[in-house]
C-alpha cells in the first residue's frame, strides 16, 4: 500500500531515481540534525527544571525530524523494490530504512516510558536505540550522496559528514555516561546532569 501511494506520488510529480535519490539524502542528512539540535534543546530544559512530557516543544521537533527519515525511507523502499540497485548505493538506502524503523520503534517506546515514569535522562532504554537509528540514518544518507559523487549532491557531501559526526559523538558520549558515569555526573558537565539522574 505504502509503496503504491509513493509511486503514485512520485509520478505525479514525475520524480526520477536520480530526484527521489536526492530527496532520500537530503532528507536522511537533514532529520539528523534536526533532531541533534531538539535533544540538545531538551537537555537544555532538562537544566532548567521544565515539566516533561512527551509531546513537549523538543520533543515535537525531535519527531519532526524523525518523520523526515521516514519519508526518506519510504522512498527508499521504492527505489530498492522498482529498480535494481547493487554497492554502496543499495547499502545507503538499506541504512535509512533500518534507521528509521529503529527511530519509529524508540519514538513510540518513548512515549509509553514517559507515560508510566514521567520525566527521563539521556541514558534511557528508548534514547539509545533511537540514537543508534539517527546513525545509520545519517551514515545512510552520506553513503548514498557518496556514490552520486558526480552530481548536484556532491556539494552536500562536507555537510553530511558533518552530521554523520556529530551524531557519532552525541551517541559515544550518551554510551560514556554508561561506563565513565561517576566521571561524566560531576558538576561540569551540568547540562547533562539529567542523563546522570538515570544512573
Amino acid at each position: 500500500m505504502l509503496t503504491t501511494l509513493l509511486e503514485k506520488v512520485s509520478n505525479r510529480l514525475c520524480l526520477k531515481s536520480n530526484s527521489q535519490l536526492s530527496i532520500i539524502s537530503i532528507l536522511a542528512v537533514t532529520g539528523p540534525l534536526i533532531i541533534l539540535v531538539a535533544g540538545i534543546w531538551d537537555a537544555i530544559n532538562h537544566i532548567q527544571n521544565s515539566p516533561e512530557f512527551f509531546w513537549s516543544d523538543p520533543h515535537i521537533v525531535v519527531y519532526a525530524g524523525v518523520t523526515l527519515v521516514a519519508v526518506a525511507s519510504l522512498f527508499s523502499i521504492n527505489l530498492l523494490i522498482k529498480n535494481s540497485i547493487t554497492g554502496i548505493l543499495k547499502r545507503g538506502l538499506q541504512l535509512v530504512i533500518v534507521g528509521s524503523i529503529m527511530q519509529i520503534v524508540s519514538g513510540f517506546g518513548d512515549s509509553i516510558s514517559h507515560d508510566m515514569f514521567g520525566i527521563d535522562g539521556l541514558l534511557s532504554l528508548t534514547h539509545q536505540p533511537l540514537e543508534i537509528g539517527i546513525v545509520l540514518s545519517a551514515l545512510g544518507g552520506f553513503l548514498i550522496i557518496k556514490s552520486r559523487q558526480n552530481t548536484n549532491l556532491n556539494a552536500f557531501l562536507p555537510f553530511s559528514i558533518v552530521t554523520f559526526l556529530l551524531m557519532t559523538t552525541w551517541l559515544a558520549f550518551n554510551f560514556a555516561l554508561y561506563f565513565g558515569h561517576y566521571i561524566q555526573c560531576m558538576p561540569i558537565h551540568l547540562i547533562f546532569s539529567s542523563g546522570c539522574s538515570v544512573l
